[in-house]
Formats: structure tokens, C-alpha cells, sequence
């Protein structure tokens, strides 16, 4: 893949302190909870302003697998395309324009509770130099989300709590061909609570904001190999004064069609994920399992994914790795 020359580091500098202010004062919460793969595998599911950000279309699955937990997220996302006429014996051209569009469809099942929800996402990105390789793109997605829970206590075997509701989110997304970063709130309409015979039920959904930034490193131009050290931070309300226990580095390894990368989500786990791609489709696995907790006491945290990836433009020569 190319990497743009090391020019400009007095802007990305100023764009990394508007991120980390805006980081700052920015709050919301985290839906779906899982999988928790997402973040490494379709991070604009936690910001809008990714949507797009590639030159091509991507389809995938996640699906992820805990004890009696589970979860699908279906989602995608492209960049809106124009043609352009072609002359005498010369292919049409396909340009990209300024706006990504995207969505997602997800199924969480936890215990008792339930919950389904779809969503969708635009972006608009905008060129911060003349050979458009790097973009500053702000984002948004609106959703809806139903929710329910049943009762476990025998007395009140067959009641179900049922809580539809609304809600958006909101990012801001600055990337080149090397370096990345971005910020964003999401669900920002709150979590919402329902009163009942007890006092007051909430659904389960923590209140959470994201920062993200990440380089890429190129090792070998000949073999295609890059190295991506980056950092994703999520903090709740009850959080915010101990955010470096919210810090995650994550560090990625392209080999070609393959990537192999850890994550440090927290110090009692273990996370370890891998993708491979193909010409037209990907496939990939994210492992988790506690360091001092036997797994017969803590079921790890099992997660695959699975999509494919659409280049728009047909006359050109394919693109054999998307990343």
C-alpha cells in the first residue's frame, strides 16, 4: 500500500489537539455492548465519520460468542460514486464523490435481556490537499433500538419489559495514507428508563465516549509489510476521572492479505485477532480469555467475522488487498 511522505506534521499536530479537546467535553454511550470486536473490525459502528473513508464497498458479519451470550452485527458501508463518459475506445471513469453512506442491523442476547436494533450512517469528507489523500470527514448516524428483558423470579414468570426508543450519534474523522485520529460521542439522546413497581429500570447500556489515533509504519515496501500502532480510548461518566484504565493500545500487523494484531482491553485479559483477505472477500477471528481466571469459571470471549468487498470501478486493475 502507499504511504504519503512525513509533510505537514505542524497540521496533523493541531488536528490531534481539536480532537483531543473536542475528546474531552464530548460524552454519550456504547450500542450495541457486543461484540466488542467491532472496534477493531468496523470501527464506524462506535464513529460515523469512518463511513466512507474507504474506496470501496465493504458487507461483513460479526458475530461473537460468550457462555450463553451471543451477538450478530450486520453492517457496511461505502463511498457514493459518480461516472464520468469515457472517449471513442477509453472505459468510463468512476470518481468518488464527498459523501459515505452506511448501516447496520445487530441482535444481542444476554441472559434475560434482549436487544435488536438498526441503524443508519452518512458522512461527508472533505479533501485537505489538492491530491486528495487525506480527508477531514464529520459523521452522524441516527437508529432505533427495541429492548426487552423477562422476569426471572417465579412469581412473575411470564412478564416481559419491552422499551423502544431513538437515538444518534455524532464523529469527526481525520485520516491520510499513514495517520489517523478521531473522536465521537454516541447515543447521545441518553439511555432510556422505564418506572415499574420497583422504582426504575434502565436499560443496560453504558454511557461512553471514544478517541482514536494510530499511525501506519511501513517496513518493507518490496513485501507489503506495515505495522499500525494506534490507541482507541472509551470512558463512562462514572470513568472520566480514571481514564488511563479506559486506554486500549492496539497494534496491527499487515502482511500482505494477512493481519495479525493484539489489543490490550484490559490487564486481566488476553485479545488476540487475525484477519486474511481475499480478492473479493474477507474472513477473520478475535480470541479473548482471562489470564488468571480458570475457563470453566469465565467462558473466553470467542468472535468471527466474515464479509466482502466490492471495488466500484471495474475497468481499472482490481485492488487484490483491501484494507
Amino acid at each position: 500500500m502507499d504511504l504519503e511522505s512525513k509533510g505537514g506534521i505542524n497540521n496533523r499536530i493541531l488536528l490531534i489537539f481539536l480532537f483531543i479537546f473536542s475528546f474531552c467535553v464530548t460524552k454519550g454511550q456504547q450500542t450495541p455492548l457486543n461484540p466488542i470486536s467491532y472496534w477493531v473490525f468496523v470501527p464506524y459502528i462506535y464513529n460515523p465519520a469512518i463511513v466512507g473513508s474507504k474506496d470501496f464497498i465493504s458487507i461483513g458479519i460479526n458475530a461473537a460468542f460468550q457462555g450463553e451470550s451471543n451477538t450478530q452485527l450486520i453492517s457496511g458501508n461505502t463511498r457514493i460514486t459518480k461516472t464520468n463518459s469515457g472517449y471513442f475506445s477509453s472505459p468510463d471513469i468512476i470518481e468518488f464523490k464527498n459523501i459515505g453512506v452506511g448501516g447496520s442491523v445487530y441482535n444481542d442476547i444476554d441472559g434475560l435481556s434482549r436487544n435488536i436494533g438498526i441503524s443508519g450512517s452518512g458522512s461527508y469528507q472533505i479533501p485537505l490537499n489538492t491530491s486528495k489523500l487525506s480527508f477531514l470527514s464529520f459523521g452522524a448516524t441516527v437508529k432505533v433500538a427495541y429492548h426487552t428483558i423477562s422476569s426471572a423470579s417465579a412469581e412473575q414468570k411470564n412478564s416481559l419489559k419491552k422499551i423502544f426508543y431513538p437515538n444518534f450519534d455524532l464523529g469527526i474523522y481525520y485520516y491520510g495514507t499513514n495517520f489517523f485520529a478521531g473522536v465521537s460521542s454516541i447515543n447521545l439522546l441518553g439511555s432510556p428508563w422505564k418506572p415499574d413497581t420497583l422504582g426504575v429500570y434502565k436499560v443496560p447500556v453504558s454511557q461512553q465516549y471514544f478517541f482514536t489515533a494510530g499511525y501506519k509504519i511501513l517496513l518493507s515496501k518490496s513485501l507489503n509489510i506495515v505495522l499500525e500502532p494506534s490507541v482507541l480510548v472509551s470512558a463512562t461518566d462514572s470513568t472520566f476521572k480514571k481514564i488511563t484504565d479506559n486506554i486500549n493500545p492496539i497494534i496491527k500487523l499487515y502482511l500482505q492479505d494477512f493481519c495479525l494484531g493484539t489489543s490490550f482491553h484490559n490487564n486481566d485479559n488476553i485479545s488476540i485477532f487475525a484477519q486474511f483477505r481475499y480478492p473479493r472477500f474477507y474472513v477473520g477471528a478475535f480470541y479473548e480469555m482471562p489470564k488468571k481466571t480458570a475457563y470453566f469459571k469465565k467462558a473466553p470471549i470467542v468472535e468471527f467475522t466474515l464479509g466482502i468487498n466490492i471495488q466500484p470501478d471495474k475497468s481499472r486493475f482490481s485492488n487484490h488487498s483491501h484494507w
